[in-house]
């Protein structure tokens, strides 16, 4: 593929939800380009940026894919994203790679959960949008139910530039609102065939098209003038208005066709050229690495550049893909890592369509490119000129909501497991693993189920190494509620020298969050002090394991009253067994308790579903603390909630929301668990201990 200076490149994102077809779409305008030479599909596996196994499998855009292609003597980076919750990384980190977003409906779904909210990261980046209402062919499409949802969600600023002749099995093109032109699918299956607006359409176009004037109008003052002065625009003038209305992401027009019937698709890639904005009128914002001070950078500025995405393999290694804001790029190179103070080696520069690699001799601001086997960088890491340093803000991920044990299902794999988890990681910003120091699992997080099953199977697939899934142990405790005095005699006579240790501990509850603590109280020497450590040492090793169901004991403090010694027979172990022996025998006395992990979390749901979620946290024994609305038709609960009752919560919140809720948690505090939960946690306490001895 040959060089293209700034004005002549297109960086646009294609968002969506799961199944309104964006892959296919983007499939379908690589054909129409020319740059595959037959038209691929998702559910036989061809598509070009649908190659992952997994993706094949599942039939769903896991990872994002850089699909390039020639138009018109511009050069077109698509970046083909997912439309699952579970891969909201790589839809993020996509949109801080482009200029633009062209938003895929599904003209019988309409706006879905996704929709919104790839609309919305859109939104909070500023970027110019573009809707293309696919699916026209399908059964229950209805392009205008779609638009009309479009502007209640949306606002009144999304305008369709096209309409569509017909629909389902009677859709057989376009009438594009400019030209006031009808067109239908050509011959060949890629060339259109102009012709006029069907008679029974007319009235309607020219409605549209005065809906579409006025939106023009509106983006420049010159333009509103003629236009309320009843002077008719050219079609050069309605194109000028749209463009400053939708580089300042007020105006959303909105195209329609059908993906797999390649009607529509040529238009839609015209419309890239003529509406979206090419990366080199663009500034991006950053600052200085060491002032703060903050530094504006276009295309003609130094070079500078960020990484948005990470791809770890054994095979082909870590590949960056890499968005560049200023400056030009060469192959064997030398680059500054300002995010990380390091320098980095660059050889050779490509570019991806799908998993096919094409070399180029230089790349220019705007454009976007992949290196291979960066030894310092990662997602989200600033590149640039040493003496011109320039830092990006890094890109936003939500917290991972989900979380699992995993466990290596043969022996000799456990360090395998940490070199692909460190891999994985390295990748996916989302992914996050992390050892469990109370209940030894290791566990890894993650936005969802389909998330952490598909990291199972990478693992499998990439390192080779089979896994385990299963739910996290939680880290119970135990402590008591009474007080107790008791004796604990160690006394051993097997010929020659023996053994004895003689104490009396006095066992007391502590308030909430004290841990431990240990008094002497001992007069007259009857423990003599070299002993006293071992005391120590003893009751805390008893209070690793409690009682109950082995669980750690806390919040108890332990008084040593009284003992005696003998002076050949005791040592500082007759004395720590003598210890741990009281200790246990008086937890039984004081009446022990089984505590759970209490967690604050919080919910931001959709105001109508409130009811739903409250009533959800309720039947997992949760307490509200408090409701308040928080703008935007969102609604904020508090609740606190045992940390057992959590661990499939993000599944549940979803499924309550339709996907729209979100929450965040964090430890708040220990508390008892109810007798009959206990009595259950205790019971199988036991008999994992059983099987495992």
């Amino acid at each position: 593929m040959k060089e293209y200076k700034s004005d002549r490149l297109r960086n646009v994102g294609i968002v969506a939800h799961g199944g309104a077809g964006k892959t296919s779409l983007t499939e379908a305008m690589l054909f129409n380009s020319g740059a595959v030479n037959r038209l691929g599909r998702v559910d036989d596996g061809s598509a070009t940026t649908d190659f992952d196994p997994e993706e094949i499998k599942r039939k769903v855009t896991i990872s994002t894919a850089l699909a390039p292609c020639e138009w018109r003597e511009h050069k077109i980076n698509f970046v083909d994203t997912p439309g699952y919750a579970d891969f909201v990384a790589e839809v993020k980190g996509a949109l801080r790679a482009v200029d633009s977003a062209l938003i895929v409906l599904c003209a019988a779904a309409g706006v879905e959960v996704e929709t919104e909210k790839t609309w919305n990261y859109a939104s909070e980046l500023g970027l110019p949008r573009m809707g293309f209402i696919n699916k026209m062919d399908r059964e229950n499409a209805d392009f205008y139910s779609v638009v009309d949802s479009m502007k209640e969600k949306f606002g009144n600023g999304v305008i369709p530039v096209q309409l569509p002749i017909g629909a389902e099995d009677s859709f057989t093109g376009i009438v594009d609102l400019i030209k006031m032109k009808a067109y239908l699918p050509g011959k060949n299956g890629k060339e259109c065939v102009e012709e006029e607006i069907p008679a029974d359409m007319l009235e309607q176009a020219e409605t549209a098209r005065m809906a579409l004037i006025e939106a023009a109008a509106e983006g420049n003052d010159d333009l509103l003038t003629k236009y309320l002065d009843g002077e008719e625009l050219t079609d050069e003038e309605v194109q000028s208005g749209l463009l400053a209305g939708i580089a300042k992401a007020k105006v959303f027009p909105v195209l329609c066709g059908s993906a797999t019937k390649n009607i529509g698709v040529r238009h839609a890639l015209d419309s890239i050229l003529n509406y979206l904005p090419s990366p080199d009128a663009s500034t991006v914002i950053g600052y200085h690495p060491a002032t703060k001070d903050v530094i504006e950078r276009n295309a003609s500025d130094p070079f500078s550049a960020m990484v948005f995405k990470t791809t770890a393999d054994p095979f082909v290694g870590r590949l960056s893909y890499i968005r560049l804001f200023s400056g030009t790029m060469k192959p064997d190179s030398t680059l500054y890592n300002a995010t990380k103070d390091k320098s980095e080696r660059i050889g050779s520069i490509f570019t991806l369509r799908g998993k096919h690699q094409d070399p180029v001799t230089a790349v220019h601001a705007g454009d976007i490119i992949v290196v291979a086997k960066l030894q310092e960088t990662a997602t989200g890491d600033t590149l640039c000129e040493k003496d011109k340093s320039i830092i990006f803000d890094p890109i936003s991920y939500p917290k991972p909501m989900f979380t699992r044990a995993i466990e290596a299902k043969n022996k000799g794999d456990e360090d395998k497991i940490g070199q692909a988890l460190a891999r994985l990681m390295d990748e996916d910003p989302t992914f996050k693993v992390r050892k469990d120091v109370e209940t030894h699992q290791l566990l890894i997080s993650g936005m969802g189920e389909l998330h952490l099953d598909i990291i199972s199977e990478r693992m499998k697939r990439k390192f080779g190494v089979e896994t385990l899934l299963a739910d996290p142990k939680v880290p119970y405790r135990e402590t008591i509620r009474g007080t107790a005095k008791v004796e604990g005699k160690h006394k051993k006579q097997s010929g020659g020298h023996g053994q004895y240790g003689h104490v009396w501990l006095q066992l007391d509850p502590l308030t909430p969050g004290a841990q431990f603590e240990f008094v002497d109280s001992i007069f007259g020497g009857s423990v003599p002090r070299q002993y006293i450590p071992a005391v120590e040492k003893g009751v805390r090793e008893a209070l690793n394991n409690g009682i109950l169901a082995g669980y750690p004991m806390v919040d108890v403090k332990v008084t040593l009253t009284d003992g005696s010694y003998h002076t050949v027979d005791s040592s500082e172990m007759a004395f720590k067994i003598a210890s741990t022996m009281a200790l246990r025998k008086g937890a039984l006395q004081a009446k022990p308790v089984l505590l759970e992990p209490i967690y604050s979390v919080e919910v931001l749901v959709p105001e109508s579903y409130m009811g739903d979620v409250i009533g959800d946290l309720n039947t997992k024994r949760g307490r509200i603390q408090g409701m308040e609305p928080i703008g935007g038709g969102l609604g904020r609960i508090k609740a606190q909630v045992p940390l057992g009752e959590m661990f499939r919560y993000s599944i549940d919140l979803r499924s309550i929301t339709q996907g729209r809720g979100s929450f965040d948690m964090n430890f708040s505090h220990y508390e008892d668990v109810p007798a009959r939960i206990a009595e259950n946690v205790i019971a199988n306490a036991k008999k994992d201990k059983v099987e495992e001895s």
